[in-house]
């Protein structure tokens, strides 16, 4: 018997648990802003107040799985669904990392491995897909473009963060989250919705208005050829290439 398409982590028929999660804000740097994860069976309101004053235009809030020995294998899986109730118009990054290393006893903090990242403001009605691939490896903030791949077998720590974005953003915020699952598709891939980085949709040919009418025109050539060899009418100039060019040309308007 294989596995479920889904793999609900967080929330859903699970529920919520705020045990699960701890914060971790940029007051380990000397920072000011604090985050919050509020929980209830259904729902998880993660919010609070982004500082960047005082770290002189830089700041960041996150609420992350609070457990150093748990390991998820979401290996049979294509990516990260989040269910959003609802979101403020600000933009958040949802952080994976597959491996964590011991605090630093010189510091006290814990040392920096590569954290997988996808930024994201809103999604769609039917929630927010985060394919493996769209997961953008970072260290110690910076992109690192040799960081190879995700070990989503391996996957050690999840994180929902708020952060300036070089100053672009501060003050209160407060997303709520459903569920966050694993998913062997998208629910909504079919219809090429996928809220991203960047805020816009992944191509679809289900959804081009190009090919639509490329099919259309094909298809009335094809009908008015049939009929034409049928009645004997010469067809030696109702060649494909000529009705894209006559057709095709009006189709698009030009």
């Amino acid at each position: 018997m294989g596995k479920s398409p889904k793999k609900v982590l967080f929330g859903g028929d699970n529920g919520w648990s705020s045990s699960d999660w701890t914060s971790s804000d940029d007051r380990v740097r000397g920072g000011a802003s604090q985050s919050y994860l509020d929980c209830s069976s259904a729902i998880a309101r993660f919010h609070g107040n982004l500082d960047i004053t005082t770290l002189g235009g830089a700041g960041f809030a996150s609420q992350r799985t609070d457990t150093e020995t748990r390991t998820w294998d979401l290996s049979s899986y294509s990516g990260i669904h989040l269910d959003l109730v609802k979101t403020d118009g600000k933009k958040y990054t949802f952080v994976i990392k597959d491996e964590i290393l011991p605090v630093d006893p010189e510091t006290g903090r814990e040392q920096s491995t590569i954290s997988w990242e996808y930024d994201f403001t809103d999604a769609g009605g039917e929630g927010l897909y985060i394919p493996w691939s769209q997961l953008r490896p970072t260290y110690r903030g910076k992109e690192k473009k040799d960081a190879g791949d995700l070990d989503t077998k391996n996957i050690k720590r999840f994180s929902i963060m708020n952060r300036s974005f070089f100053g672009e953003q501060q003050g209160d915020f407060s997303l709520e989250i459903k569920s966050i699952k694993a998913v062997s598709q998208a629910d909504d891939l079919e219809g090429g919705i996928v809220s991203g980085q960047n805020d816009k949709d992944v191509w679809s040919w289900k959804n081009s208005n190009l090919v639509g009418l490329g099919l259309i025109l094909s298809t009335t050539w094809a009908v008015c050829f049939g009929f034409c060899w049928w009645k004997g009418i010469d067809t030696s100039h109702m060649t494909l290439s000529r009705w894209w060019r006559v057709t095709g040309r009006k189709g698009l308007g030009v």
